[in-house]
């Protein structure tokens, strides 16, 4: 008699055009049937990511679902695919047994259907917690590492601006530059936040940016001698105002643009003079660019994450129901570090 697996995930009831709420989602249920086509893998999913980017998927239209299968448009009443660990049912694929670990892309539910073609591989822990391989290790990771090694070509001593610094991969990316040996700061939207960067995350100084009536004024008090690296996870007026205060050959990596998802927020609009005169490089970049790092990214991390050198900050929710205000909680600055959701015991 073949088994039948109940199970339960998330999904939009329709298309999200602002900004998120929970009334958006809906848990849906399905069986599936535990018999796995050759290259077809049931996996039960035990972390999966919850990302800002995931907004721009929801919309009916955003210019992200063209650029890049990983941003493609999200139907509602679909699946919402996401990165995560999970641990294998069944398995049509020669290199995945059951009980197998795995990371890859997953699902927001309890199980996850994974068919060929979609990136799935066998997980070592090597001995770290298995939420680390879903923020510091996974994807945000990756961006950190490569949008900082990569985008911005630091060189040591360098001044290191970093915003959203207590966010997944803010706060990984201001402990590459202090440990490369730049000097960074890092604006976060609470005194909780701010504290946590200089006591826990090693940054030499922070900031809430709320407290501030001038962003461009306040950049000057931290950066008296300029900015030459701006790590841009927000856009908008902080966008303009880390230009404003840039050295010449500066360089922005834009990461995010979280301040104008969901459309409430003003569009940015640095000064283009500044960006002419001072000769100033800003390149937007995805994950996916870098996987010709990925090696060196997993090497150099998992050394640091060991010997302590660099934290990680993961923000973890209980069950599939806790999905949704976990989502739109990223819009009002809830989390600290990777929000990831644990969906099952190991």
């Amino acid at each position: 008699m073949q088994e039948i697996i109940s199970n339960r995930f998330v999904a939009i009831k329709d298309h999200v055009n602002g900004a998120p709420k929970d009334s958006d989602f809906e848990i849906k249920k399905e069986k599936i049937i535990c018999v796995c086509p050759t290259m077809t893998v049931i996996v039960k999913n035990l972390y999966v990511s919850v990302d800002p980017y995931q907004i721009n998927r929801m919309k009916s239209r955003s210019a992200s679902q063209a650029a890049i299968s990983f941003a493609a448009a999200i139907s509602p009443g679909q699946a919402i695919d996401t990165y995560g660990v999970g641990r294998v049912v069944a398995s049509g694929r020669p290199d995945l047994e059951k009980d197998d670990l795995v990371v890859g892309l997953l699902t927001w539910g309890e199980y996850t259907v994974v068919e060929e073609g979609r990136l799935l591989n066998k997980l070592d822990p090597m001995g770290l917690p298995l939420p680390y391989h879903v923020g510091p290790l996974g994807f945000s990771g990756l961006t950190a590492y490569g949008g900082f090694f990569e985008v911005c070509k630091p060189k040591k001593g360098e001044s290191v601006f970093v915003s959203a610094a207590s966010g997944s991969v803010g706060s990984l990316v201001g402990q590459y530059a202090k440990l490369f040996g730049c000097y960074v700061v890092g604006c976060a939207g609470s005194k909780k936040k701010v504290d946590l960067l200089k006591e826990k995350l090693g940054f030499d100084d922070a900031f809430n940016y709320k407290d501030e009536k001038d962003l461009k004024s306040a950049l000057r008090r931290y950066f008296p001698n300029g900015i030459d690296i701006y790590f841009d996870n927000v856009g908008g007026e902080m966008l303009e105002a880390a230009v404003a205060n840039m050295n010449t050959f500066g360089r922005v990596a834009v990461c995010g643009v979280i301040s104008e998802y969901t459309g409430g927020g003003k569009r940015a609009a640095p000064d283009m003079l500044d960006v002419v005169y001072k000769r100033i490089s800003i390149q937007g970049f995805l994950a996916a660019d870098f996987l010709k790092c990925y090696a060196d990214f997993i090497a150099t991390t998992v050394e640091h994450l060991r010997t302590g050198k660099m934290q990680a900050l993961c923000d973890i929710s209980s069950d599939v129901e806790s999905i949704s205000s976990a989502f739109t909680g990223l819009f009002s600055g809830d989390n600290i570090g990777k929000k990831i959701v644990q969906i099952a015991d190991a």
